[in-house]
């Protein structure tokens, strides 16, 4: 497994911030349903996607990070009961967007800081985040985070970007955003102590490269904890530029 030291996550590139990444959204929030999801990430993604969640009980407590318009949570309350999901982010507007989706009226929303989860140890029976690890200034912090919140046999499942292998576009996405390899996953949720960690590639079905181009949601990783309590990785810690304190309070929507 080829060391993700390699090519640093800590070098941020231009919306992996959290401040740069809640004006983005701030505006790309008024469309995102309509424009960006239909062509990245789809229904069909999605459902692909989820089925490696296992979320096999109704009565399971999910909690759904970087959750923004709620599009991954619409799939996870047909195999949830909604009174048992929350959904986080850093974004009010994208919340807002989620919480006017008849669908998710009996969710929980919180704005919070996916990196400094305001969960107890041991609290959920699954994780899931879609589409935000680009955009974690400190990914490692944010998969310790994910490991210490789910209960003993919880399982994680995060949905993400794959990192293209065609020069051109490996210079862009440097540029933008934090697009990872599939060893970087495996190697992130290992370390963060998971078990039976399993990748999954996903894709719309109008791309049939071979990732030369990369995608913005292109995999689904996921992990199981196997001892409860908080992860064996010692504490990492947080960088300065990873807060955005105005924001980033815990208060319940």
């Amino acid at each position: 497994m080829a060391p993700s030291a390699s090519r640093p996550a800590s070098q941020l590139r231009f919306i992996q911030h959290k401040q740069e990444a809640f004006w983005f959204y701030r505006f790309i929030s008024i469309l995102y349903d309509q424009v960006l999801n239909p062509c990245q990430y789809t229904v069909a993604m999605r459902e692909d996607a989820l089925e490696a969640a296992d979320l096999s009980d109704r009565s399971m407590v999910v909690v759904d990070v970087g959750g923004g318009t709620g599009f991954t949570t619409m799939g996870i309350v047909k195999r949830v009961d909604a009174k048992n999901v929350t959904v986080l982010d850093q974004s009010p507007h994208q919340l807002v967007k989620a919480m006017q989706k008849e669908a998710l009226k009996e969710c929980r929303f919180l704005l919070g800081d996916v990196e400094d989860l305001p969960f107890q140890t041991d609290y959920a029976d699954r994780y899931t985040s879609a589409g935000s690890i680009e955009y974690w200034p400190e990914p490692q912090r944010g998969i310790r985070e994910a490991y210490r919140v789910l209960k003993q046999g919880g399982k994680a499942c995060l949905i993400g970007p794959v990192y293209p292998t065609f020069w051109l576009s490996r210079f862009f996405g440097d540029a933008w955003m934090l697009f990872l390899k599939e060893e970087e996953y495996i190697e992130w949720f290992t370390k963060a102590g998971f078990e039976d960690v399993q990748l999954k590639r996903i894709g719309p079905k109008w791309y049939r490269g071979a990732r030369r181009y990369g995608l913005v949601i292109g995999c689904a990783v996921t992990g199981v904890k196997p001892v409860p309590g908080d992860s064996p990785l010692q504490v990492i810690t947080k960088s300065s530029t990873s807060g955005f304190a105005p924001f980033l309070s815990n208060c319940c929507w």
